[in-house]
């Protein structure tokens, strides 16, 4: 059966895409102009976003709560909506998108080796990156196409990170209580990681969009904060003194 909680995310996904749909595509003929860095942190940012999240829904579907399977269906259907959209906007500027990337080929193998828990705290390192990555495209450049498609990216994934949070808070509470923190202290480590190697390799097209590197790791690092905060939070109803 199905929670209260998935079947109200269902209902936000599918009111975003009946919202897509009434408001239709950017304007592709007016073309973007973007600096060379600019461009190249786009295209893989682009492969990022591409996949057919198979292996996800498969997950999901062996979790055993028909709403949450539902509910990432909806998810996959942004991911690849947000790839189509990148796609079109490397058009837009005449480049091509490409066919691969080293890092998203490592995201994907991890996330591949695991059950649904760890799947989704690997995914969610790539979802916190991307919410500065695509805030710093937003904000950046005097590129109206482009400000136009980061803007729609980055509202769909301010949704996607608590989505996430919710099942990994009910995930991380079948782990025994003493575990649970230090999951996260790993985490972040992680995401520290990739974090600084994504400045590192982006830091040309992040500089041309006025963040350095320095500034991107500290940004990401900031929001992981809330993120932590939300999975570890205690259940509804329990008393700050113990479960």
């Amino acid at each position: 059966m199905g929670t209260g909680g998935f079947a109200e995310w269902i209902r936000r996904f599918e009111d975003e895409r009946e919202r897509r749909a009434e408001q239709g595509d950017p304007d592709w003929e007016r073309g973007a102009v973007l600096h060379p860095a600019v461009w190249a942190g786009i295209q893989r940012f682009q492969v990022g976003e591409d996949g057919d999240g198979a292996n996800l829904v498969g997950k999901s579907d062996r979790a055993g709560d028909a709403d949450y399977a539902r509910a990432v269906r909806l998810f996959v259907a942004e991911e690849q909506n947000h790839a189509r959209l990148l796609a079109r906007l490397l058009a837009a500027g005449g480049l091509p998108t490409l066919s691969g990337h080293w890092s998203d080929t490592v995201f994907v193998r991890l996330r591949r080796l695991m059950g649904l828990r760890l799947e989704l705290l690997v995914l969610m390192i790539a979802e916190v990156v991307a919410l500065r990555y695509y805030r710093a495209l937003r904000d950046g450049t005097e590129d109206a196409l482009t400000t136009d498609v980061a803007g729609r990216i980055l509202a769909d994934e301010r949704r996607h990170v608590p989505f996430h949070c919710e099942r990994l808070h009910a995930s991380l509470g079948e782990l025994p209580r003493l575990a649970r923190r230090p999951v996260m202290t790993l985490w972040r480590l992680l995401l520290l990681a990739v974090t600084l190697v994504v400045a590192v390799d982006h830091g040309p097209g992040l500089r041309r969009l006025g963040v350095g590197r320095r500034r991107f790791a500290a940004d990401v690092m900031a929001s992981a904060a809330e993120v932590v905060r939300a999975v570890l939070a205690p259940p509804p109803g329990t008393r700050s003194g113990g479960e």
